[in-house]
């Protein structure tokens, strides 16, 4: 059967989020010697906006001067250097990595100034697909930050025959067509551009019946997107670098926060010679960002695969006490920065009163409002939470770390507060102006 190709406004973006949640991929394998290292260097590089520039020197962060996506497997603990290359402060932002305080930036790393080295110890416990950034301090600068994926590998592979990360990523122009970062620069910008992969769109050619998994991050600046795969099934395994049950994407579309990553696989049961787009929504005009070709070569098996089981998850609880849980109230910031309990990540300080304080072991349970007119992000640092439903007797099935509550609108998340230390909360608005705020709570 076919499908017709899925045209999405922003209205569908935000409901997606709430609901559900490219070339060949590039590895730089762990060696079996300990410690391993990852090196990690802030620097300038060329990059190619769009088939009608030139190149354009952008910041960026490479492994070992490229920028293939690094990969181990899980259980190796990584010697972890960074470099700042770029001429203004940095500390590295991890999505998905839970419980591991040492690596949190501004409570316990401080920003690399430029030129300067920051090392530290990087336990990779849970497989996944995880994103790291330079963004945290990145509002107003003379150029966006950079991201980079990392991939954690299960100890038992995933039966498929490629595995493939999708890093998109968005740009917007000033007047002279030069980069600019978000946040309040006063200056006019164009629409935003995309890459996926460092490249304005990607094609993969696949066999009848071989077995794709996709790992999907929204590395976007401000932006939430939509992907519509035409034609095909898509089965989720993962959201935001923990395990969900199998289950397959409503008309084969995924909707991404900022920040957000879905781990799919995709079958290629389309016929011999035919191929199927990827499509990225933004709420505007859609854009065709990969494109999968079947070819007309023997088919790879008679059948496709039977569906996946699902992937192993180690290191959160099956349930969480909502009866005993600590109950917070917490506004999210507007665009202007209000309410005052949050603030921009440069004037952060642990000085400043937390959040909310929580005892080791106990369940937490926020609401999230918005009082803006405008959609909002909130990531939660080093935990992972349940979306709660509306009358609080239940949760998704899934587990997030990023979720965009829209105008006007009150979600709860509840999450097991489980290793001690100081951790930030953010919030930005979904529009490229608006700054990032943050604030902090105590596991103690």
């Amino acid at each position: 059967m076919t499908r017709c190709p899925v045209q999405l406004t922003r209205r569908h973006l935000l409901a997606g989020i709430g609901a559900a949640a490219v070339g060949p991929a590039a590895a730089i394998r762990a060696q079996p010697q300990n410690p391993q290292t990852l090196a990690l260097d802030a620097t300038p590089a060329p990059l190619l906006l769009g088939p009608d520039r030139g190149e354009t020197a952008v910041w960026s962060l490479r492994t070992g001067g490229s920028s293939k996506t690094p990969r181990f497997r899980q259980d190796a603990t990584i010697d972890l250097t960074l470099h700042n290359g770029l001429p203004a402060p940095l500390v590295l932002n991890w999505h998905g990595i839970d419980g591991v305080p040492s690596i949190e930036p501004l409570t316990a790393r401080r920003p690399a100034s430029p030129g300067e080295t920051d090392r530290y110890s990087l336990p990779l416990r849970q497989a996944g697909t995880f994103l790291c950034d330079g963004r945290l301090l990145g509002d107003g600068l003379a150029q966006s930050s950079p991201a980079q994926a990392l991939i954690v590998e299960e100890r038992t592979p995933v039966e498929v025959e490629r595995d493939e990360v999708m890093l998109i990523e968005d740009w917007r122009l000033d007047v002279e067509g030069l980069p600019i970062a978000p946040g309040a620069s006063g200056k006019k910008v164009g629409a935003p551009l995309y890459l996926v992969n460092g490249k304005p769109s990607l094609d993969l050619t696949l066999r009848t019946n071989e077995r794709l998994r996709l790992r999907f991050i929204n590395a976007c600046q401000r932006n939430a997107i939509a992907l519509g795969i035409q034609n095909l099934d898509v089965r989720v395994l993962a959201i935001d670098s923990q395990p969900a049950e199998p289950f397959l994407a409503r008309n084969g579309r995924l909707v991404l926060a900022p920040g957000s990553r879905i781990d799919a696989v995709i079958d290629a049961t389309i016929p011999a010679g035919t191929t199927s787009t990827i499509t990225l929504h933004d709420g505007g005009s859609p854009r065709e960002i990969v494109q999968l070709h079947v070819s007309a070569d023997k088919p790879l098996r008679p059948a496709p695969l039977p569906t996946p089981a699902p992937l192993p998850s180690e290191n959160l609880p099956t349930r969480l006490d909502l009866k005993t849980a600590l109950r917070v109230d917490m506004p999210l910031a507007s665009s202007v920065g209000t309410p005052t309990s949050w603030g921009p990540p440069p004037h952060f300080s642990t000085g400043l009163t937390p959040a909310f304080r929580a005892k080791r072991g106990r369940t937490v349970v926020l609401t999230l409002t918005n009082p803006a007119a405008t959609p909002m992000v909130f990531h939660l640092h080093g935990h992972h939470f349940r979306l709660l439903d509306r009358l609080d007797d239940g949760w998704k099935p899934f587990w997030l770390d990023t979720l965009l509550v829209d105008a006007g609108q009150t979600q709860r998340v509840a999450f097991a507060a489980e290793v001690v230390g100081p951790w930030l909360v953010e919030t930005m608005a979904v529009e490229w102006s608006a700054r990032r705020q943050v604030r902090w709570f105590a596991v103690e």
